[in-house]
């Protein structure tokens, strides 16, 4: 067992960060689907429609975050989503900057820069709601 700051490198935290990735995975599909629908079909912005991805599978991944991977039961929460939810702003911002660089500067496929980013964002994601939101 290693120690990491405040992080414990146990089996207990490797089920969890293995259980974000699933739950991360499910997002993945909501994001690039919403994204998709609303770049594609419905000519919305790029970034808008990334946006939209992005808040449609934040709001799916916190529930399923909330109670299946960090198994929290906590009453309070309209603060915790909030929490989650201001991590994921910085996320988004992130994100889009991640976006904005490949896609628009280095001319990457938008899709491959999108996804280039939601896996270096993800990383973000574990650790803050890790130690942030989901701590006892």
């Amino acid at each position: 067992m290693m120690t990491l700051a405040a992080i414990e490198l146990n089996n207990t935290f490797l089920f969890k960060f293995l259980k974000f990735g699933v739950v991360g995975f499910s997002g993945l599909i909501v994001d690039f689907g919403v994204t998709y629908l609303c770049k594609e079909k419905l000519k919305i912005h790029k970034y808008i429609s990334s946006s939209l991805g992005f808040i449609v599978a934040t709001t799916t991944n916190y529930t399923l975050n909330r109670y299946w991977t960090f198994n929290n039961h906590d009453a309070a929460s309209i603060t915790q989503f909030g929490k989650f939810f201001v991590i994921s702003l910085v996320g988004l911002f992130l994100s889009n900057t991640l976006i904005y660089l490949l896609n628009d500067k280095l001319k990457w496929n938008f899709y491959v820069a999108k996804a280039c980013a939601i896996v270096i964002i993800s990383l973000w994601n574990f650790f803050a709601n890790y130690l942030y939101t989901f701590s006892s």
